[in-house]
């Protein structure tokens, strides 16, 4: 769910995921996911972000839980629309050695309808 006002987008993603079938050999899965998400029009097709993208894992009763802040920008290249995102990850909860920070980036090709 989302809600979009101005120039602010403000939501949240969530999922249950569990194992129903499949080789019994293989351990259980049983995992929430839940991404509150913030992100402000900077104009001029830019964008910046921040999101959670926590995760549970019920059966290790261990959490993971990331803050990400984002930059985006949409621009063409030649006759195509795309996405540019570029983004930093502190790692608020993690397992025991797990990581503290990380770095993302993404190309998004965008295919607007006519």
């Amino acid at each position: 769910m989302l809600l979009q006002q101005d120039k602010w987008t403000v939501g949240m993603l969530a999922s249950q995921t569990w194992s129903v079938a499949g080789d019994s050999s293989r351990s259980d899965i049983s995992e929430l996911f839940l991404q509150p998400f913030v992100s402000y029009s900077l104009g001029e097709g830019q964008t910046l972000g921040a999101n959670l993208e926590a995760s549970y894992d019920w059966n290790a009763s261990q959490w993971s839980v990331p803050i990400n802040f984002t930059y985006s920008k949409v621009f063409t290249a030649g006759t195509q629309p795309m996405s540019f995102s570029i983004g930093v990850r502190k790692y608020l909860v993690t397992a025991d050695g797990g990581p503290d920070w990380g770095l993302r980036g993404g190309l998004t090709f965008l295919f607007p309808e006519k």
